[in-house]
């Protein structure tokens, strides 16, 4: 099978599930990396379309959300699309994941959809590409003594999985949550990636020390106020974006994915900004750090916080689908549409 041209649009409807999207992203993480890298530069070029994430929220369910991404990608091939993506943690309680998505993608020269990509790995991806990313061009090297990681959920692991994909050599890894038996099955599987893991009993335990810590709870609303939490030096991959209070922000040095996107929605640059009136505490973007337009220094904690921008899920999602359907894994579903023709 190959990747529909535009002008098979309206033709044919193409699939792919969360077992075939596993498999290739598992054989293809350094090039996802490669893949956000890329799309990174290209919207400091302005060659993207990121619109503001819209918030359904519910009265009855105040800490759930489902959340909208559309977003347009010029190249390699011009594509637009749409993630749609539920954010419920009361899930957790039932040991069912907190998030589940999907991701819809569109033909740029008819506008057609051509796909519908099962998208909760294709976001974790992504997110756990630009922490790799962000951790390299922050801590300098693909070495660390010491990586602690707060909140032992899917993104976590993903990043950690990232991290190996990518050779990094490390230590230690300290896994905390709120949950010990959560810290203590993220610790395992992290230790099967064949790094030497363990559960922390405090958040002060598990980050004291570290070169790099992973930021990925479910907090909604900063728990970690203290300006002297973090040393100078750490690399803190803020992922959640709302454990780190406005003095920590403000004390540390701060790269993020995109300026206008990050503050808001409440994240930890964005009650900075509320509480100090300006936002002259962000340092740049990571395309800016990756290109060598700016430096940090090692003064203060150097903290990476990421909205996730929508032209991510896109061409991550692109690229899975370009891998799947080349390896037979894309379901087509003929005569999806009513009519190819207008007459």
């Amino acid at each position: 099978m190959t990747v529909p041209s535009h002008a098979a649009a309206g033709k044919t409807f193409h699939t792919m599930g969360a077992t075939d999207i596993r498999a290739v992203i598992e054989a293809s993480r350094p090039e996802i990396v490669a893949c956000v890298r890329d799309t990174y530069l290209a919207h400091e070029r302005g060659e993207t379309i990121c619109l503001n994430s819209q918030f359904l929220r519910f009265p009855e369910k105040p800490n759930a959300r489902i959340i909208a991404l559309p977003a347009f990608v010029r190249e390699p091939r011009g594509v637009a699309g749409i993630k749609w993506i539920s954010s419920f943690p009361d899930n957790l309680a039932d040991n069912v994941p907190r998030a589940s998505a999907v991701l819809l993608l569109n033909d740029f020269a008819t506008g057609f959809p051509f796909a519908c990509l099962e998208a909760a790995q294709i976001s974790a991806a992504r997110t756990a590409a630009s922490a790799a990313l962000a951790a390299e061009a922050l801590h300098g090297t693909r070495a660390a003594g010491k990586v602690a990681v707060i909140g032992a959920g899917v993104i976590s692991r993903t990043v950690v999985e990232f991290l190996r994909a990518l050779d990094w050599s490390i230590v230690d890894v300290a896994v905390f949550d709120t949950v010990p038996g959560y810290a203590e099955k993220s610790a395992r599987h992290i230790a099967s990636l064949g790094y030497r893991a363990a559960p922390s009993a405090t958040l002060a335990a598990a980050t004291g020390g570290a070169d790099i810590v992973v930021l990925a709870t479910t907090a909604a609303a900063p728990h970690i106020e203290d300006p002297g939490f973090f040393g100078a030096g750490q690399t803190v991959l803020n992922i959640s974006l709302r454990d780190i209070g406005p003095d920590i922000i403000a004390a540390s040095h701060n790269i993020v994915d995109d300026v206008a996107h990050c503050l808001n929605a409440g994240t930890s640059p964005h009650l900075a900004r509320q509480k100090f009136g300006h936002h002259e505490f962000i340092d740049g973007t990571i395309a800016q750090l990756m290109r060598g337009d700016i430096a940090v220094s090692r003064d203060r904690p150097r903290v990476f916080s990421p909205f996730g921008l929508g032209v991510l899920d896109v061409a991550v999602g692109l690229a899975v689908f370009t891998i799947g359907a080349r390896r037979g894994a894309v379901r087509e579903v003929p005569d999806f549409f009513a009519d190819a023709r207008r007459w």
